[in-house]
């Protein structure tokens, strides 16, 4: 870590906020909205919302004649980084020492960038250029920042307490020149860096050329050499220091200077924590340990008093607070599961600056650290302001967000968006608060076609408006409804409070009203009651919701003279049935009111062997894998139409994971087998145990998966002893034999090949005849080959029986692994299997 022996601090303490919208002045690269500036060793690009909003976005970099896209990998390596806000400003960053910045002596530095814009036809496409000079003189003989998606440290080749001359030129040390020399030749980098070591913090050495394959970026300068990593490389590590975790980069480079062979030791830590949030206060802890003080754009006392925030220090930490809602932040609209949450975004910048009182060595540690609150759960109400006598429905709905938007609502005759709504007559409109936030509001007439009519007796008729607003939030278009609950609100006027309430089948009891958020005040009475509450009833389940009501009755506490009998009736999301990426379905079933003889826990799907997971007196909860319980599928044809493309796409190379999976099946049929719930599974002594390996997710018919090693452990650690293996390929001798199951094209299996099956008899291990556990568990190493490849010898090598055969060999004999690319090789367990004692 960053111990630098004795330090001495040397300047003040300050903080600095890149915000949503910079209070630095921009100057104007065009009248199109782009606006740039340098700040300190980075250059800024603000992109306004007017450009961006509802295009798609590329950015390129500019090196002499040729167009780079920053692809995000290609940023992190190269020192770009870019961030947008709920409005659809985006900024963009640009270390002045990243890879295509034309950088003169040091001192001088040229940004140029390209910005395509494409709209919803890829042919329309608007291209702006950016060229920005930017004049940075300040380096300190170590540069540290920490972006957002990227560690970068930069080193003065002068700094002669961290570099060591090797050997130079001409001379001779035991010979060995020559052959060096011829190595930095064949390198390509005779004249700059040669090689580094990485230290994980185990050494790892690498040329230039496969560092840079690596995703690491390494150049040096007239002056400096400079080093950049993203974030959670293979060569970089996690520590914790004084309770914060830091992501370290340390390396060594070796480079040829004019004096001979140099290393440069290089080092960054960044932290990629240390944050507590009250519903308030933002805590920003960085370790001490640093040494920091703070230097750049800087806010003065007056300006941090006026904003909240505070910077102190402890024994371990240097804390820095700030309040959650500080004007350099903004709030965001989310909406999990359908609930409307906020969080709210801030972006503080720490810039420290020490010195070593020995050697007087400056370093410069800049941290930009994003930092965003958990998501707060907001609770909208709706408020009726309506008066009979005007015979209008009067209704207000809020507060929300910048970024949520009214996109519809669902009467009783059917959805009309806000402008259909104001064309029938009903009056829907936005308002605006001085604090940002927003409400709608919504007027229908009584005698509107959408107003549902009841006579509860003569002379008397009762007017009901029953509504779901569409609510979504900007720019991610996603949906969502008011928390899953009712909200009740009874005016009771001149009765006085001389009555009691019953919810549901229940006296309203003092429990219950906390529950249910009870509010009186001797003329107005409220309720907010979940969907799901037990005082609830369901009255009818459709394949996307759920129509709960609630019953309200007011009784005189004299005489039980009923003063008022309500009802609310609301429809709530609810997916009836889901499917998931892994291949498994989940499905709700509801116990509704007219079905009141109904036990959920006795519900099964249409093979009865598949209950529910879970159950109470109302729900039934089903989770399956898509290929059992009696699921049918369903072919759908879909018809299109081409059109002539009028531009090549292109798409960047990338690499990914083939998942295998091992499962224990419930008989030689391999058609049901045990979930991870129904671990761990109880077995007879020699009864045999029906596994199933098979690579997930792939159509290729030239892969194919191979179950190169198995073996059996007493515990869940695979490298445990004692062990017995079940799959080896030269030895066939065994008792408890492993027999290989063929695999053939059926319903579930399309590539025979992505599959192997094979059963061994249950056994225990003993030592002097003594069972030493009553369980084991199964491991597999699996390895992925391509069967069209020549060159693929793990598929020409491996172990091929015909099917029936056994093969296994004694425990105690040496298992060698064969040697396989950890890329195509997966390691996969089972859970544990008990013996029965039965």
């Amino acid at each position: 870590m960053l111990r630098l022996g004795n330090i001495l601090l040397w300047m003040a303490a300050a903080i600095i906020l890149c915000q949503a919208r910079p209070n630095v002045k921009l100057h104007s690269q065009s009248s199109s909205g782009l606006r740039s500036d340098c700040a300190a060793n980075v250059m800024r690009l603000s992109l306004d919302k007017a450009l961006a909003v509802g295009n798609q976005l590329e950015v390129e970099a500019i090196n002499g004649t040729k167009h780079i896209l920053l692809t995000p990998s290609m940023a992190a390596q190269c020192g770009y980084s870019m961030e947008s806000d709920p409005w659809g400003n985006t900024i963009i960053y640009t270390s002045l020492m990243g890879c295509f910045v034309d950088n003169k002596d040091d001192a001088t530095f040229n940004v140029g960038l390209r910005l395509q814009m494409y709209g919803e036809n890829p042919s329309d496409v608007v291209s702006h250029y950016v060229s920005q000079t930017c004049s940075y003189t300040r380096w300190a003989s170590r540069e540290i920042l920490c972006h957002r998606n990227y560690m970068e440290v930069g080193h003065l080749y002068i700094d002669e307490s961290t570099i060591l001359c090797i050997w130079k030129r001409g001379q001779t040390r035991d010979g060995k020149d020559v052959k060096l020399n011829a190595n930095l030749e064949a390198s390509g980098a005779s004249q700059g860096i040669w090689k580094m070591t990485f230290y994980t913090p185990e050494p790892v050495a690498m040329v230039l050329q496969e560092a840079e394959q690596a995703g690491y970026a390494a150049k040096t300068t007239s002056s400096r050499l400079v080093m950049r990593s993203s974030y959670n490389t293979a060569e970089t590590y996690s520590e914790d220091v004084a309770g914060v975790p830091m992501e370290v980069f340390r390396v060594s480079a070796y480079y040829m200077a004019p004096q001979g062979l140099n290393v440069v030791n290089l080092a960054a830590a960044c932290p990629k924590g240390g944050v507590l949030f009250t519903e308030d206060m933002i805590s920003w802890h960085v370790p001490r340990q640093l040494h920091m003080g703070i230097n750049g754009q800087r806010l003065d006392r007056s300006q941090m008093a006026a904003r909240g925030y505070t910077l102190s220090t402890t024994d371990f930490h240097i804390v820095v607070e700030i309040p959650v809602g500080s004007p350099d932040g903004y709030y965001k609209s989310h909406a999990p599961d359908y609930q409307y949450h906020i969080t709210y975004f801030v972006e503080p910048m720490l810039e420290v600056l020490w010195r070593e009182d020995d050697t007087q060595d400056d370093t410069r540690y800049k941290v930009l650290f994003p930092i965003m609150t958990p998501l707060m759960p907001q609770s909208p109400q709706v408020k009726d302001d309506t008066v009979p006598e005007t015979r209008v429905f009067s209704v207000l709905l809020g507060t929300f967000l910048h970024d949520v938007e009214l996109r519809n609502i669902t009467f009783s005759t059917g959805v009309l968006t806000v402008e259909e709504s104001n064309a029938k007559g009903f009056t829907v409109q936005e308002h605006s608060l001085a604090n940002g936030s927003k409400s709608f509001s919504l007027q229908v007439p009584f005698d509107a076609d959408v107003v549902l009519k009841h006579n509860p007796e003569r002379l008397v008729t009762s007017y009901f408006l029953p509504l779901i607003f569409g609510l979504i939030v900007l720019p991610e278009e996603t949906p969502f409804a008011l928390p899953n609950q009712f909200y009740i609100s009874v005016k009771f006027g001149s009765h006085g409070s001389n009555f009691k309430a019953i919810v549901g089948p229940r006296e309203l009891t003092a429990e219950m009203a906390e529950d249910y958020n009870f509010y009186e005040n001797g003329t107005h009475l409220s309720l907010i009651l979940p969907y799901t509450a037990k005082d609830a009833v369901f009255e009818l389940l459709t394949a996307e919701s759920v129509k709960s009501r609630i019953d309200l009755l007011l009784l005189d506490r004299a005489n039980d003279w009923v003063l008022a009998d309500l009802y609310l009736a609301c429809y709530f999301p609810l997916k009836a049935t889901e499917f998931h990426p892994n291949g498994t379905m989940t499905a709700v079933a509801v116990k509704v009111e007219s079905t009141r003889n109904l036990k959920p826990s006795q519900l099964t799907l249409k093979d009865q062997s598949c209950t529910p997971q879970f159950s109470d007196d109302r729900f039934a909860y089903f989770s399956f894998s898509v290929d059992t319980c009696g699921t049918t599928r369903t072919t759908q044809t879909v018809a299109f139409s081409a059109k002539p493309r009028t531009y090549e796409p292109a798409a960047e190379i990338g690499t990914g994971q083939l998942m295998v999976q091992m499962r224990l099946s419930q008989d030689p049929s391999y058609e049901l087998f045990y979930q991870a719930e129904d671990y761990p599974v109880v077995k007879y002594l020699q009864q045999r145990l029906y596994f199933e390996v098979e690579l997930m997710h792939s159509t290729d018919p030239h892969l194919e998966v191979i179950a190169e090693n198995c073996w059996a452990t007493l515990y869940e650690d695979r490298t445990s002893l004692p062990s017995w293996d079940i799959i080896v390929c030269e030895n066939r001798n065994d008792s408890y034999a492993t027999i290989v199951h063929p695999v053939v094209s059926d319903s579930r299996v399309l590539v025979p090949s992505h599959i192997k099956r094979f059963s061994v008899k249950m056994f225990t291990f003993t030592k002097d005849d003594e069972v030493l556990k009553d369980q084991i568990y199964v491991h597999c190493d699996a390895v992925i080959c391509d069967t069209s490849s020549q060159a693929d010898g793990s598929c020409r090598g491996q172990c091929v029986h015909p099917p029936g055969q056994s093969y296994s060999r004694p425990a105690g004999v040496k298992k060698e692994r064969r040697s396989t690319d950890s890329t195509r090789q997966r390691q996969i367990s089972s859970g544990a299997i008990i013996l029965s004692n039965l």
